[in-house]
């Protein structure tokens, strides 16, 4: 989050510096100098600030995703995540949700995953199409340090075609974008969501994975059609 999107934030809520202060829990003049740029903004408060203006968590603060990984606490983690972020397939945790985190890295901590739950795949293409407002340049940057362009391209694809589907051109052009920036450096080796995927299944998967999943490279059935939350 930048200064002046601090300060716009709180002008669209129509609260004065004193107003927000208090309930950011920070000084009058202390908000003045973040707003400003005079004073660093912290994850905490730029947490606080997300919430009480309404803003979407894509501004909150990057952590550094993880490399590809198998951790068996992970997949509890992300469901809370995306509960957190108002994924409608895991409404009945987001009472209970822990810290509100910013799309981009949860996304890319799923796409890390070398096993990744089919209902946690499921979620992904709505996170892209429901946060379109991401840091692209940060997004594609740390996918292709961990060679993750493949899976993140795939599920951008299915994002994108979620929003043709509904007629919703603008991020439809945006899903679109980040399709072709991920095409130049697309791997050729053969990827997958799920590396326990049986020998015969992968086989099967190669002569009848759909067209996006094969340019892609990725062993994968998914389609468009085929996810059950669709819209934003």
């Amino acid at each position: 989050m930048t200064p002046l999107a601090l300060r716009q934030g709180r002008l669209a809520k129509r609260l004065s510096q004193t107003q927000a202060a208090q309930r950011l829990g920070v000084s009058q003049p202390y908000l003045a100098l973040l707003e400003s740029g005079r004073r660093r903004l912290t994850a905490d408060f730029t947490r606080k600030a997300v919430r009480l203006y309404g803003l979407s968590p894509a501004a909150l603060p990057h952590s550094s995703p993880p490399d590809r990984t198998h951790d068996a606490d992970t997949p509890g983690q992300l469901v809370r995540d995306l509960a957190a972020l108002g994924y409608p397939g895991f409404a009945y945790l987001r009472s209970r949700h822990g810290k509100l985190k910013n799309p981009a890295n949860v996304l890319l901590t799923a796409l890390a995953q070398s096993d990744l739950e089919a209902r946690l795949v499921e979620a992904l293409p709505w996170l892209l199409l429901k946060y379109a407002d991401m840091d692209r340049a940060w997004l594609v940057r740390e996918a292709k340090l961990r060679d993750l362009q493949n899976r993140l391209g795939f599920v951008a694809s299915l994002a994108r075609r979620l929003a043709e589907m509904a007629n919703d051109q603008t991020r439809a052009h945006t899903l679109r974008a980040l399709e072709d920036e991920l095409d130049a450096s697309r791997l050729e080796r053969e990827d997958t969501f799920k590396a326990s995927v049986a020998e015969a299944e992968r086989r099967w998967l190669e002569q009848h994975r759909p067209e996006e999943a094969k340019r892609w490279k990725m062993l994968t059935d998914w389609t468009a059609e085929t996810l059950r939350y669709a819209t934003v």
